[in-house]
């Protein structure tokens, strides 16, 4: 066989090989572990931030993440989740909001977890909404990341200006029916949310993979994060959200549960075909 030929059959094998050390490296370097997520959606964001960094190989990703901070820091925002704009997804909006009106209402104090949140406009967006049917003022909502780079980006986080019109619109197609400036004030140059809004919302470093159960939610939210996750990793979650979540609480997740996972007869689905659930035992 050709040398060349014999290096394109050799090119998976090797490339396979190289994730699998890439991966180990940052677990043993940084204590994140991405090894239970789908190598699939691993290999293309890999390959993507490779190319970015004008490197060959994920042994030469590798290589940098190792020795160079802000490479390591670049790994690990693009394995997580992409960020979020304000009602970037009005569909899921209103889904959020008619779930909430359900699930929050009859909580002595209620409690909100954004599991994986997609930044502060993805946290910002859902105490909007619940202050759009005045559920936000007793409610906490506990947004979790998991790294500090990202925690210290969402404390630190603003809107443009130039963006509130887009972000209007946006707001009045997931049923929004004010003024979205209502809830943000000008701060140098930026728009900030007023402190009652930012008051409502606890941040926090947690790493969905290895952290234990923190508290009882009334609603618990992570439809963007587990597409990630590899089907160990993604049984492990969703028992880590059973635990997580009171009675009679919802939540909501990437996709429909299976008539056969073992964590379904707990549940009932509240609105048709879409993968938000309530637990009823």
């Amino acid at each position: 066989m050709p040398l060349d030929e014999t290096r394109r059959t050799a090119e998976p094998e090797v490339e396979a090989l190289e994730l699998e050390l890439l991966l180990e490296a940052v677990v043993q370097r940084f204590g994140f572990d991405f090894r239970t997520h789908e190598r699939a959606i691993l290999k293309r964001k890999l390959a993507a931030l490779a190319a970015r960094r004008g490197l060959d190989t994920l042994s030469q990703l590798q290589d940098r993440v190792l020795h160079d901070v802000d490479t390591a820091a670049a790994l690990l925002r693009a394995l997580g989740v992409p960020p979020a704009t304000m009602f970037d997804d009005p569909q899921e909006a209103l889904q959020l909001l008619a779930v909430a009106e359900q699930c929050l209402p009859g909580a002595p104090l209620p409690k909100v977890w954004l599991a994986d949140c997609a930044g502060a406009e993805q946290a910002w967006t859902v105490a909007v909404l619940l202050a759009e049917r005045q559920l936000l003022w007793r409610t906490e909502i506990y947004a979790t990341v998991p790294t500090d780079d990202l925690l210290d980006e969402a404390l630190n986080a603003s809107l443009p200006p130039e963006k509130m019109g887009d972000y209007q619109r946006s707001y009045e197609q997931a049923g929004g029916s004010g003024r979205l400036s209502e809830y943000f004030q000008p701060e140098n140059g930026r728009m900030v949310p007023v402190p009652q809004l930012r008051s409502r919302i606890t941040w926090a470093q947690y790493n969905l993979v290895t952290d234990a159960s923190f508290n009882e939610f009334q609603l618990i939210v992570c439809r963007r994060a587990l597409p990630d996750f590899g089907p160990l990793l993604r049984r492990r979650v969703l028992q880590l959200f059973h635990d997580s979540l009171a009675v009679l609480g919802a939540a909501g997740i990437d996709r429909e549960l299976d008539a056969g996972d073992r964590l379904a007869g707990h549940y009932q689905q509240m609105i048709v075909a879409q993968p938000w659930y309530k637990r009823i035992s």
